[in-house]
């Protein structure tokens, strides 16, 4: 680093990316390597080529190719969960929040990086640690619905985790088969079908409180 605190340049006169900028720069190309071959068919030579660095650059970073899915993986779980908890705290009115939760999940598969899309991966589940990573993810959601249902419901905890369970279950299922669909029928509709049907069971069978309709 020069003494201005910027990134000394290399050899060639190009700026030296700091770690961080380094690190994001292979995050992205494993990423997209990831995407399109899965975990287990994914070289470690193919990303470092990818990001324009060599292996012992990579290796540097990340020890190995579960050490990198690993840091894809978290990443992608986390903003899963901060986008179910945005959701739940968008709106008051229990329909606009059972479809912004819905929403949620088909936001999460077509993200735009396909970043979150890998918590909905077959590779996922590659190891036991890679799914408890998601499964801890999950259940964070369901806590966030959960805490709103039982607040507007007046159930008990136990009876509201289980609606919880249904409502992020459904909108798991359906978000990841609409993935697998190639994305069909249209976003909006799908979302529009799957909220609708959440609705019906969940607005028709509970005395939710204020913001109901």
């Amino acid at each position: 680093m020069s003494e201005t605190g910027a990134a000394a340049p290399t050899a060639a006169g190009r700026p030296r990316m700091s770690r961080s900028q380094r690190r994001a720069q292979l995050l992205a190309a494993a990423r997209a390597v990831f995407g399109a071959q899965g975990y287990h068919a994914a070289a470690m030579d193919e990303i470092a080529e990818r990001a324009g660095v060599s292996k012992p650059v990579l290796y540097q970073h990340f020890p190995g190719k579960l050490d990198l899915y690993r840091a894809l993986v978290e990443s992608a779980a986390n903003e899963m969960v901060r986008t179910v908890r945005a959701a739940m705290r968008s709106t008051t009115d229990n329909k606009a929040r059972v479809h912004a939760a819905v929403q949620a999940y088909f936001d999460v598969v077509s993200s735009r990086d396909g970043a979150m899309r890998l918590v909905f991966e077959t590779d996922t589940r590659a190891t036991p640690e890679i799914a408890e990573i998601v499964d801890r993810a999950t259940s964070d959601c369901i806590d966030a619905v959960t805490e709103v249902v039982t607040a507007d419901a007046g159930l008990e905890p136990e009876r509201a985790r289980l609606l919880a369970v249904g409502l992020v279950g459904l909108s798991t299922t359906a978000a990841r088969y609409w993935l697998d669909a190639g994305l069909q029928p249209p976003r909006e509709d799908a979302i529009a079908l799957m909220s609708t049907l959440a609705w019906r069971g969940i607005g028709g069978g509970f005395p939710l409180g204020a913001g109901g309709s």
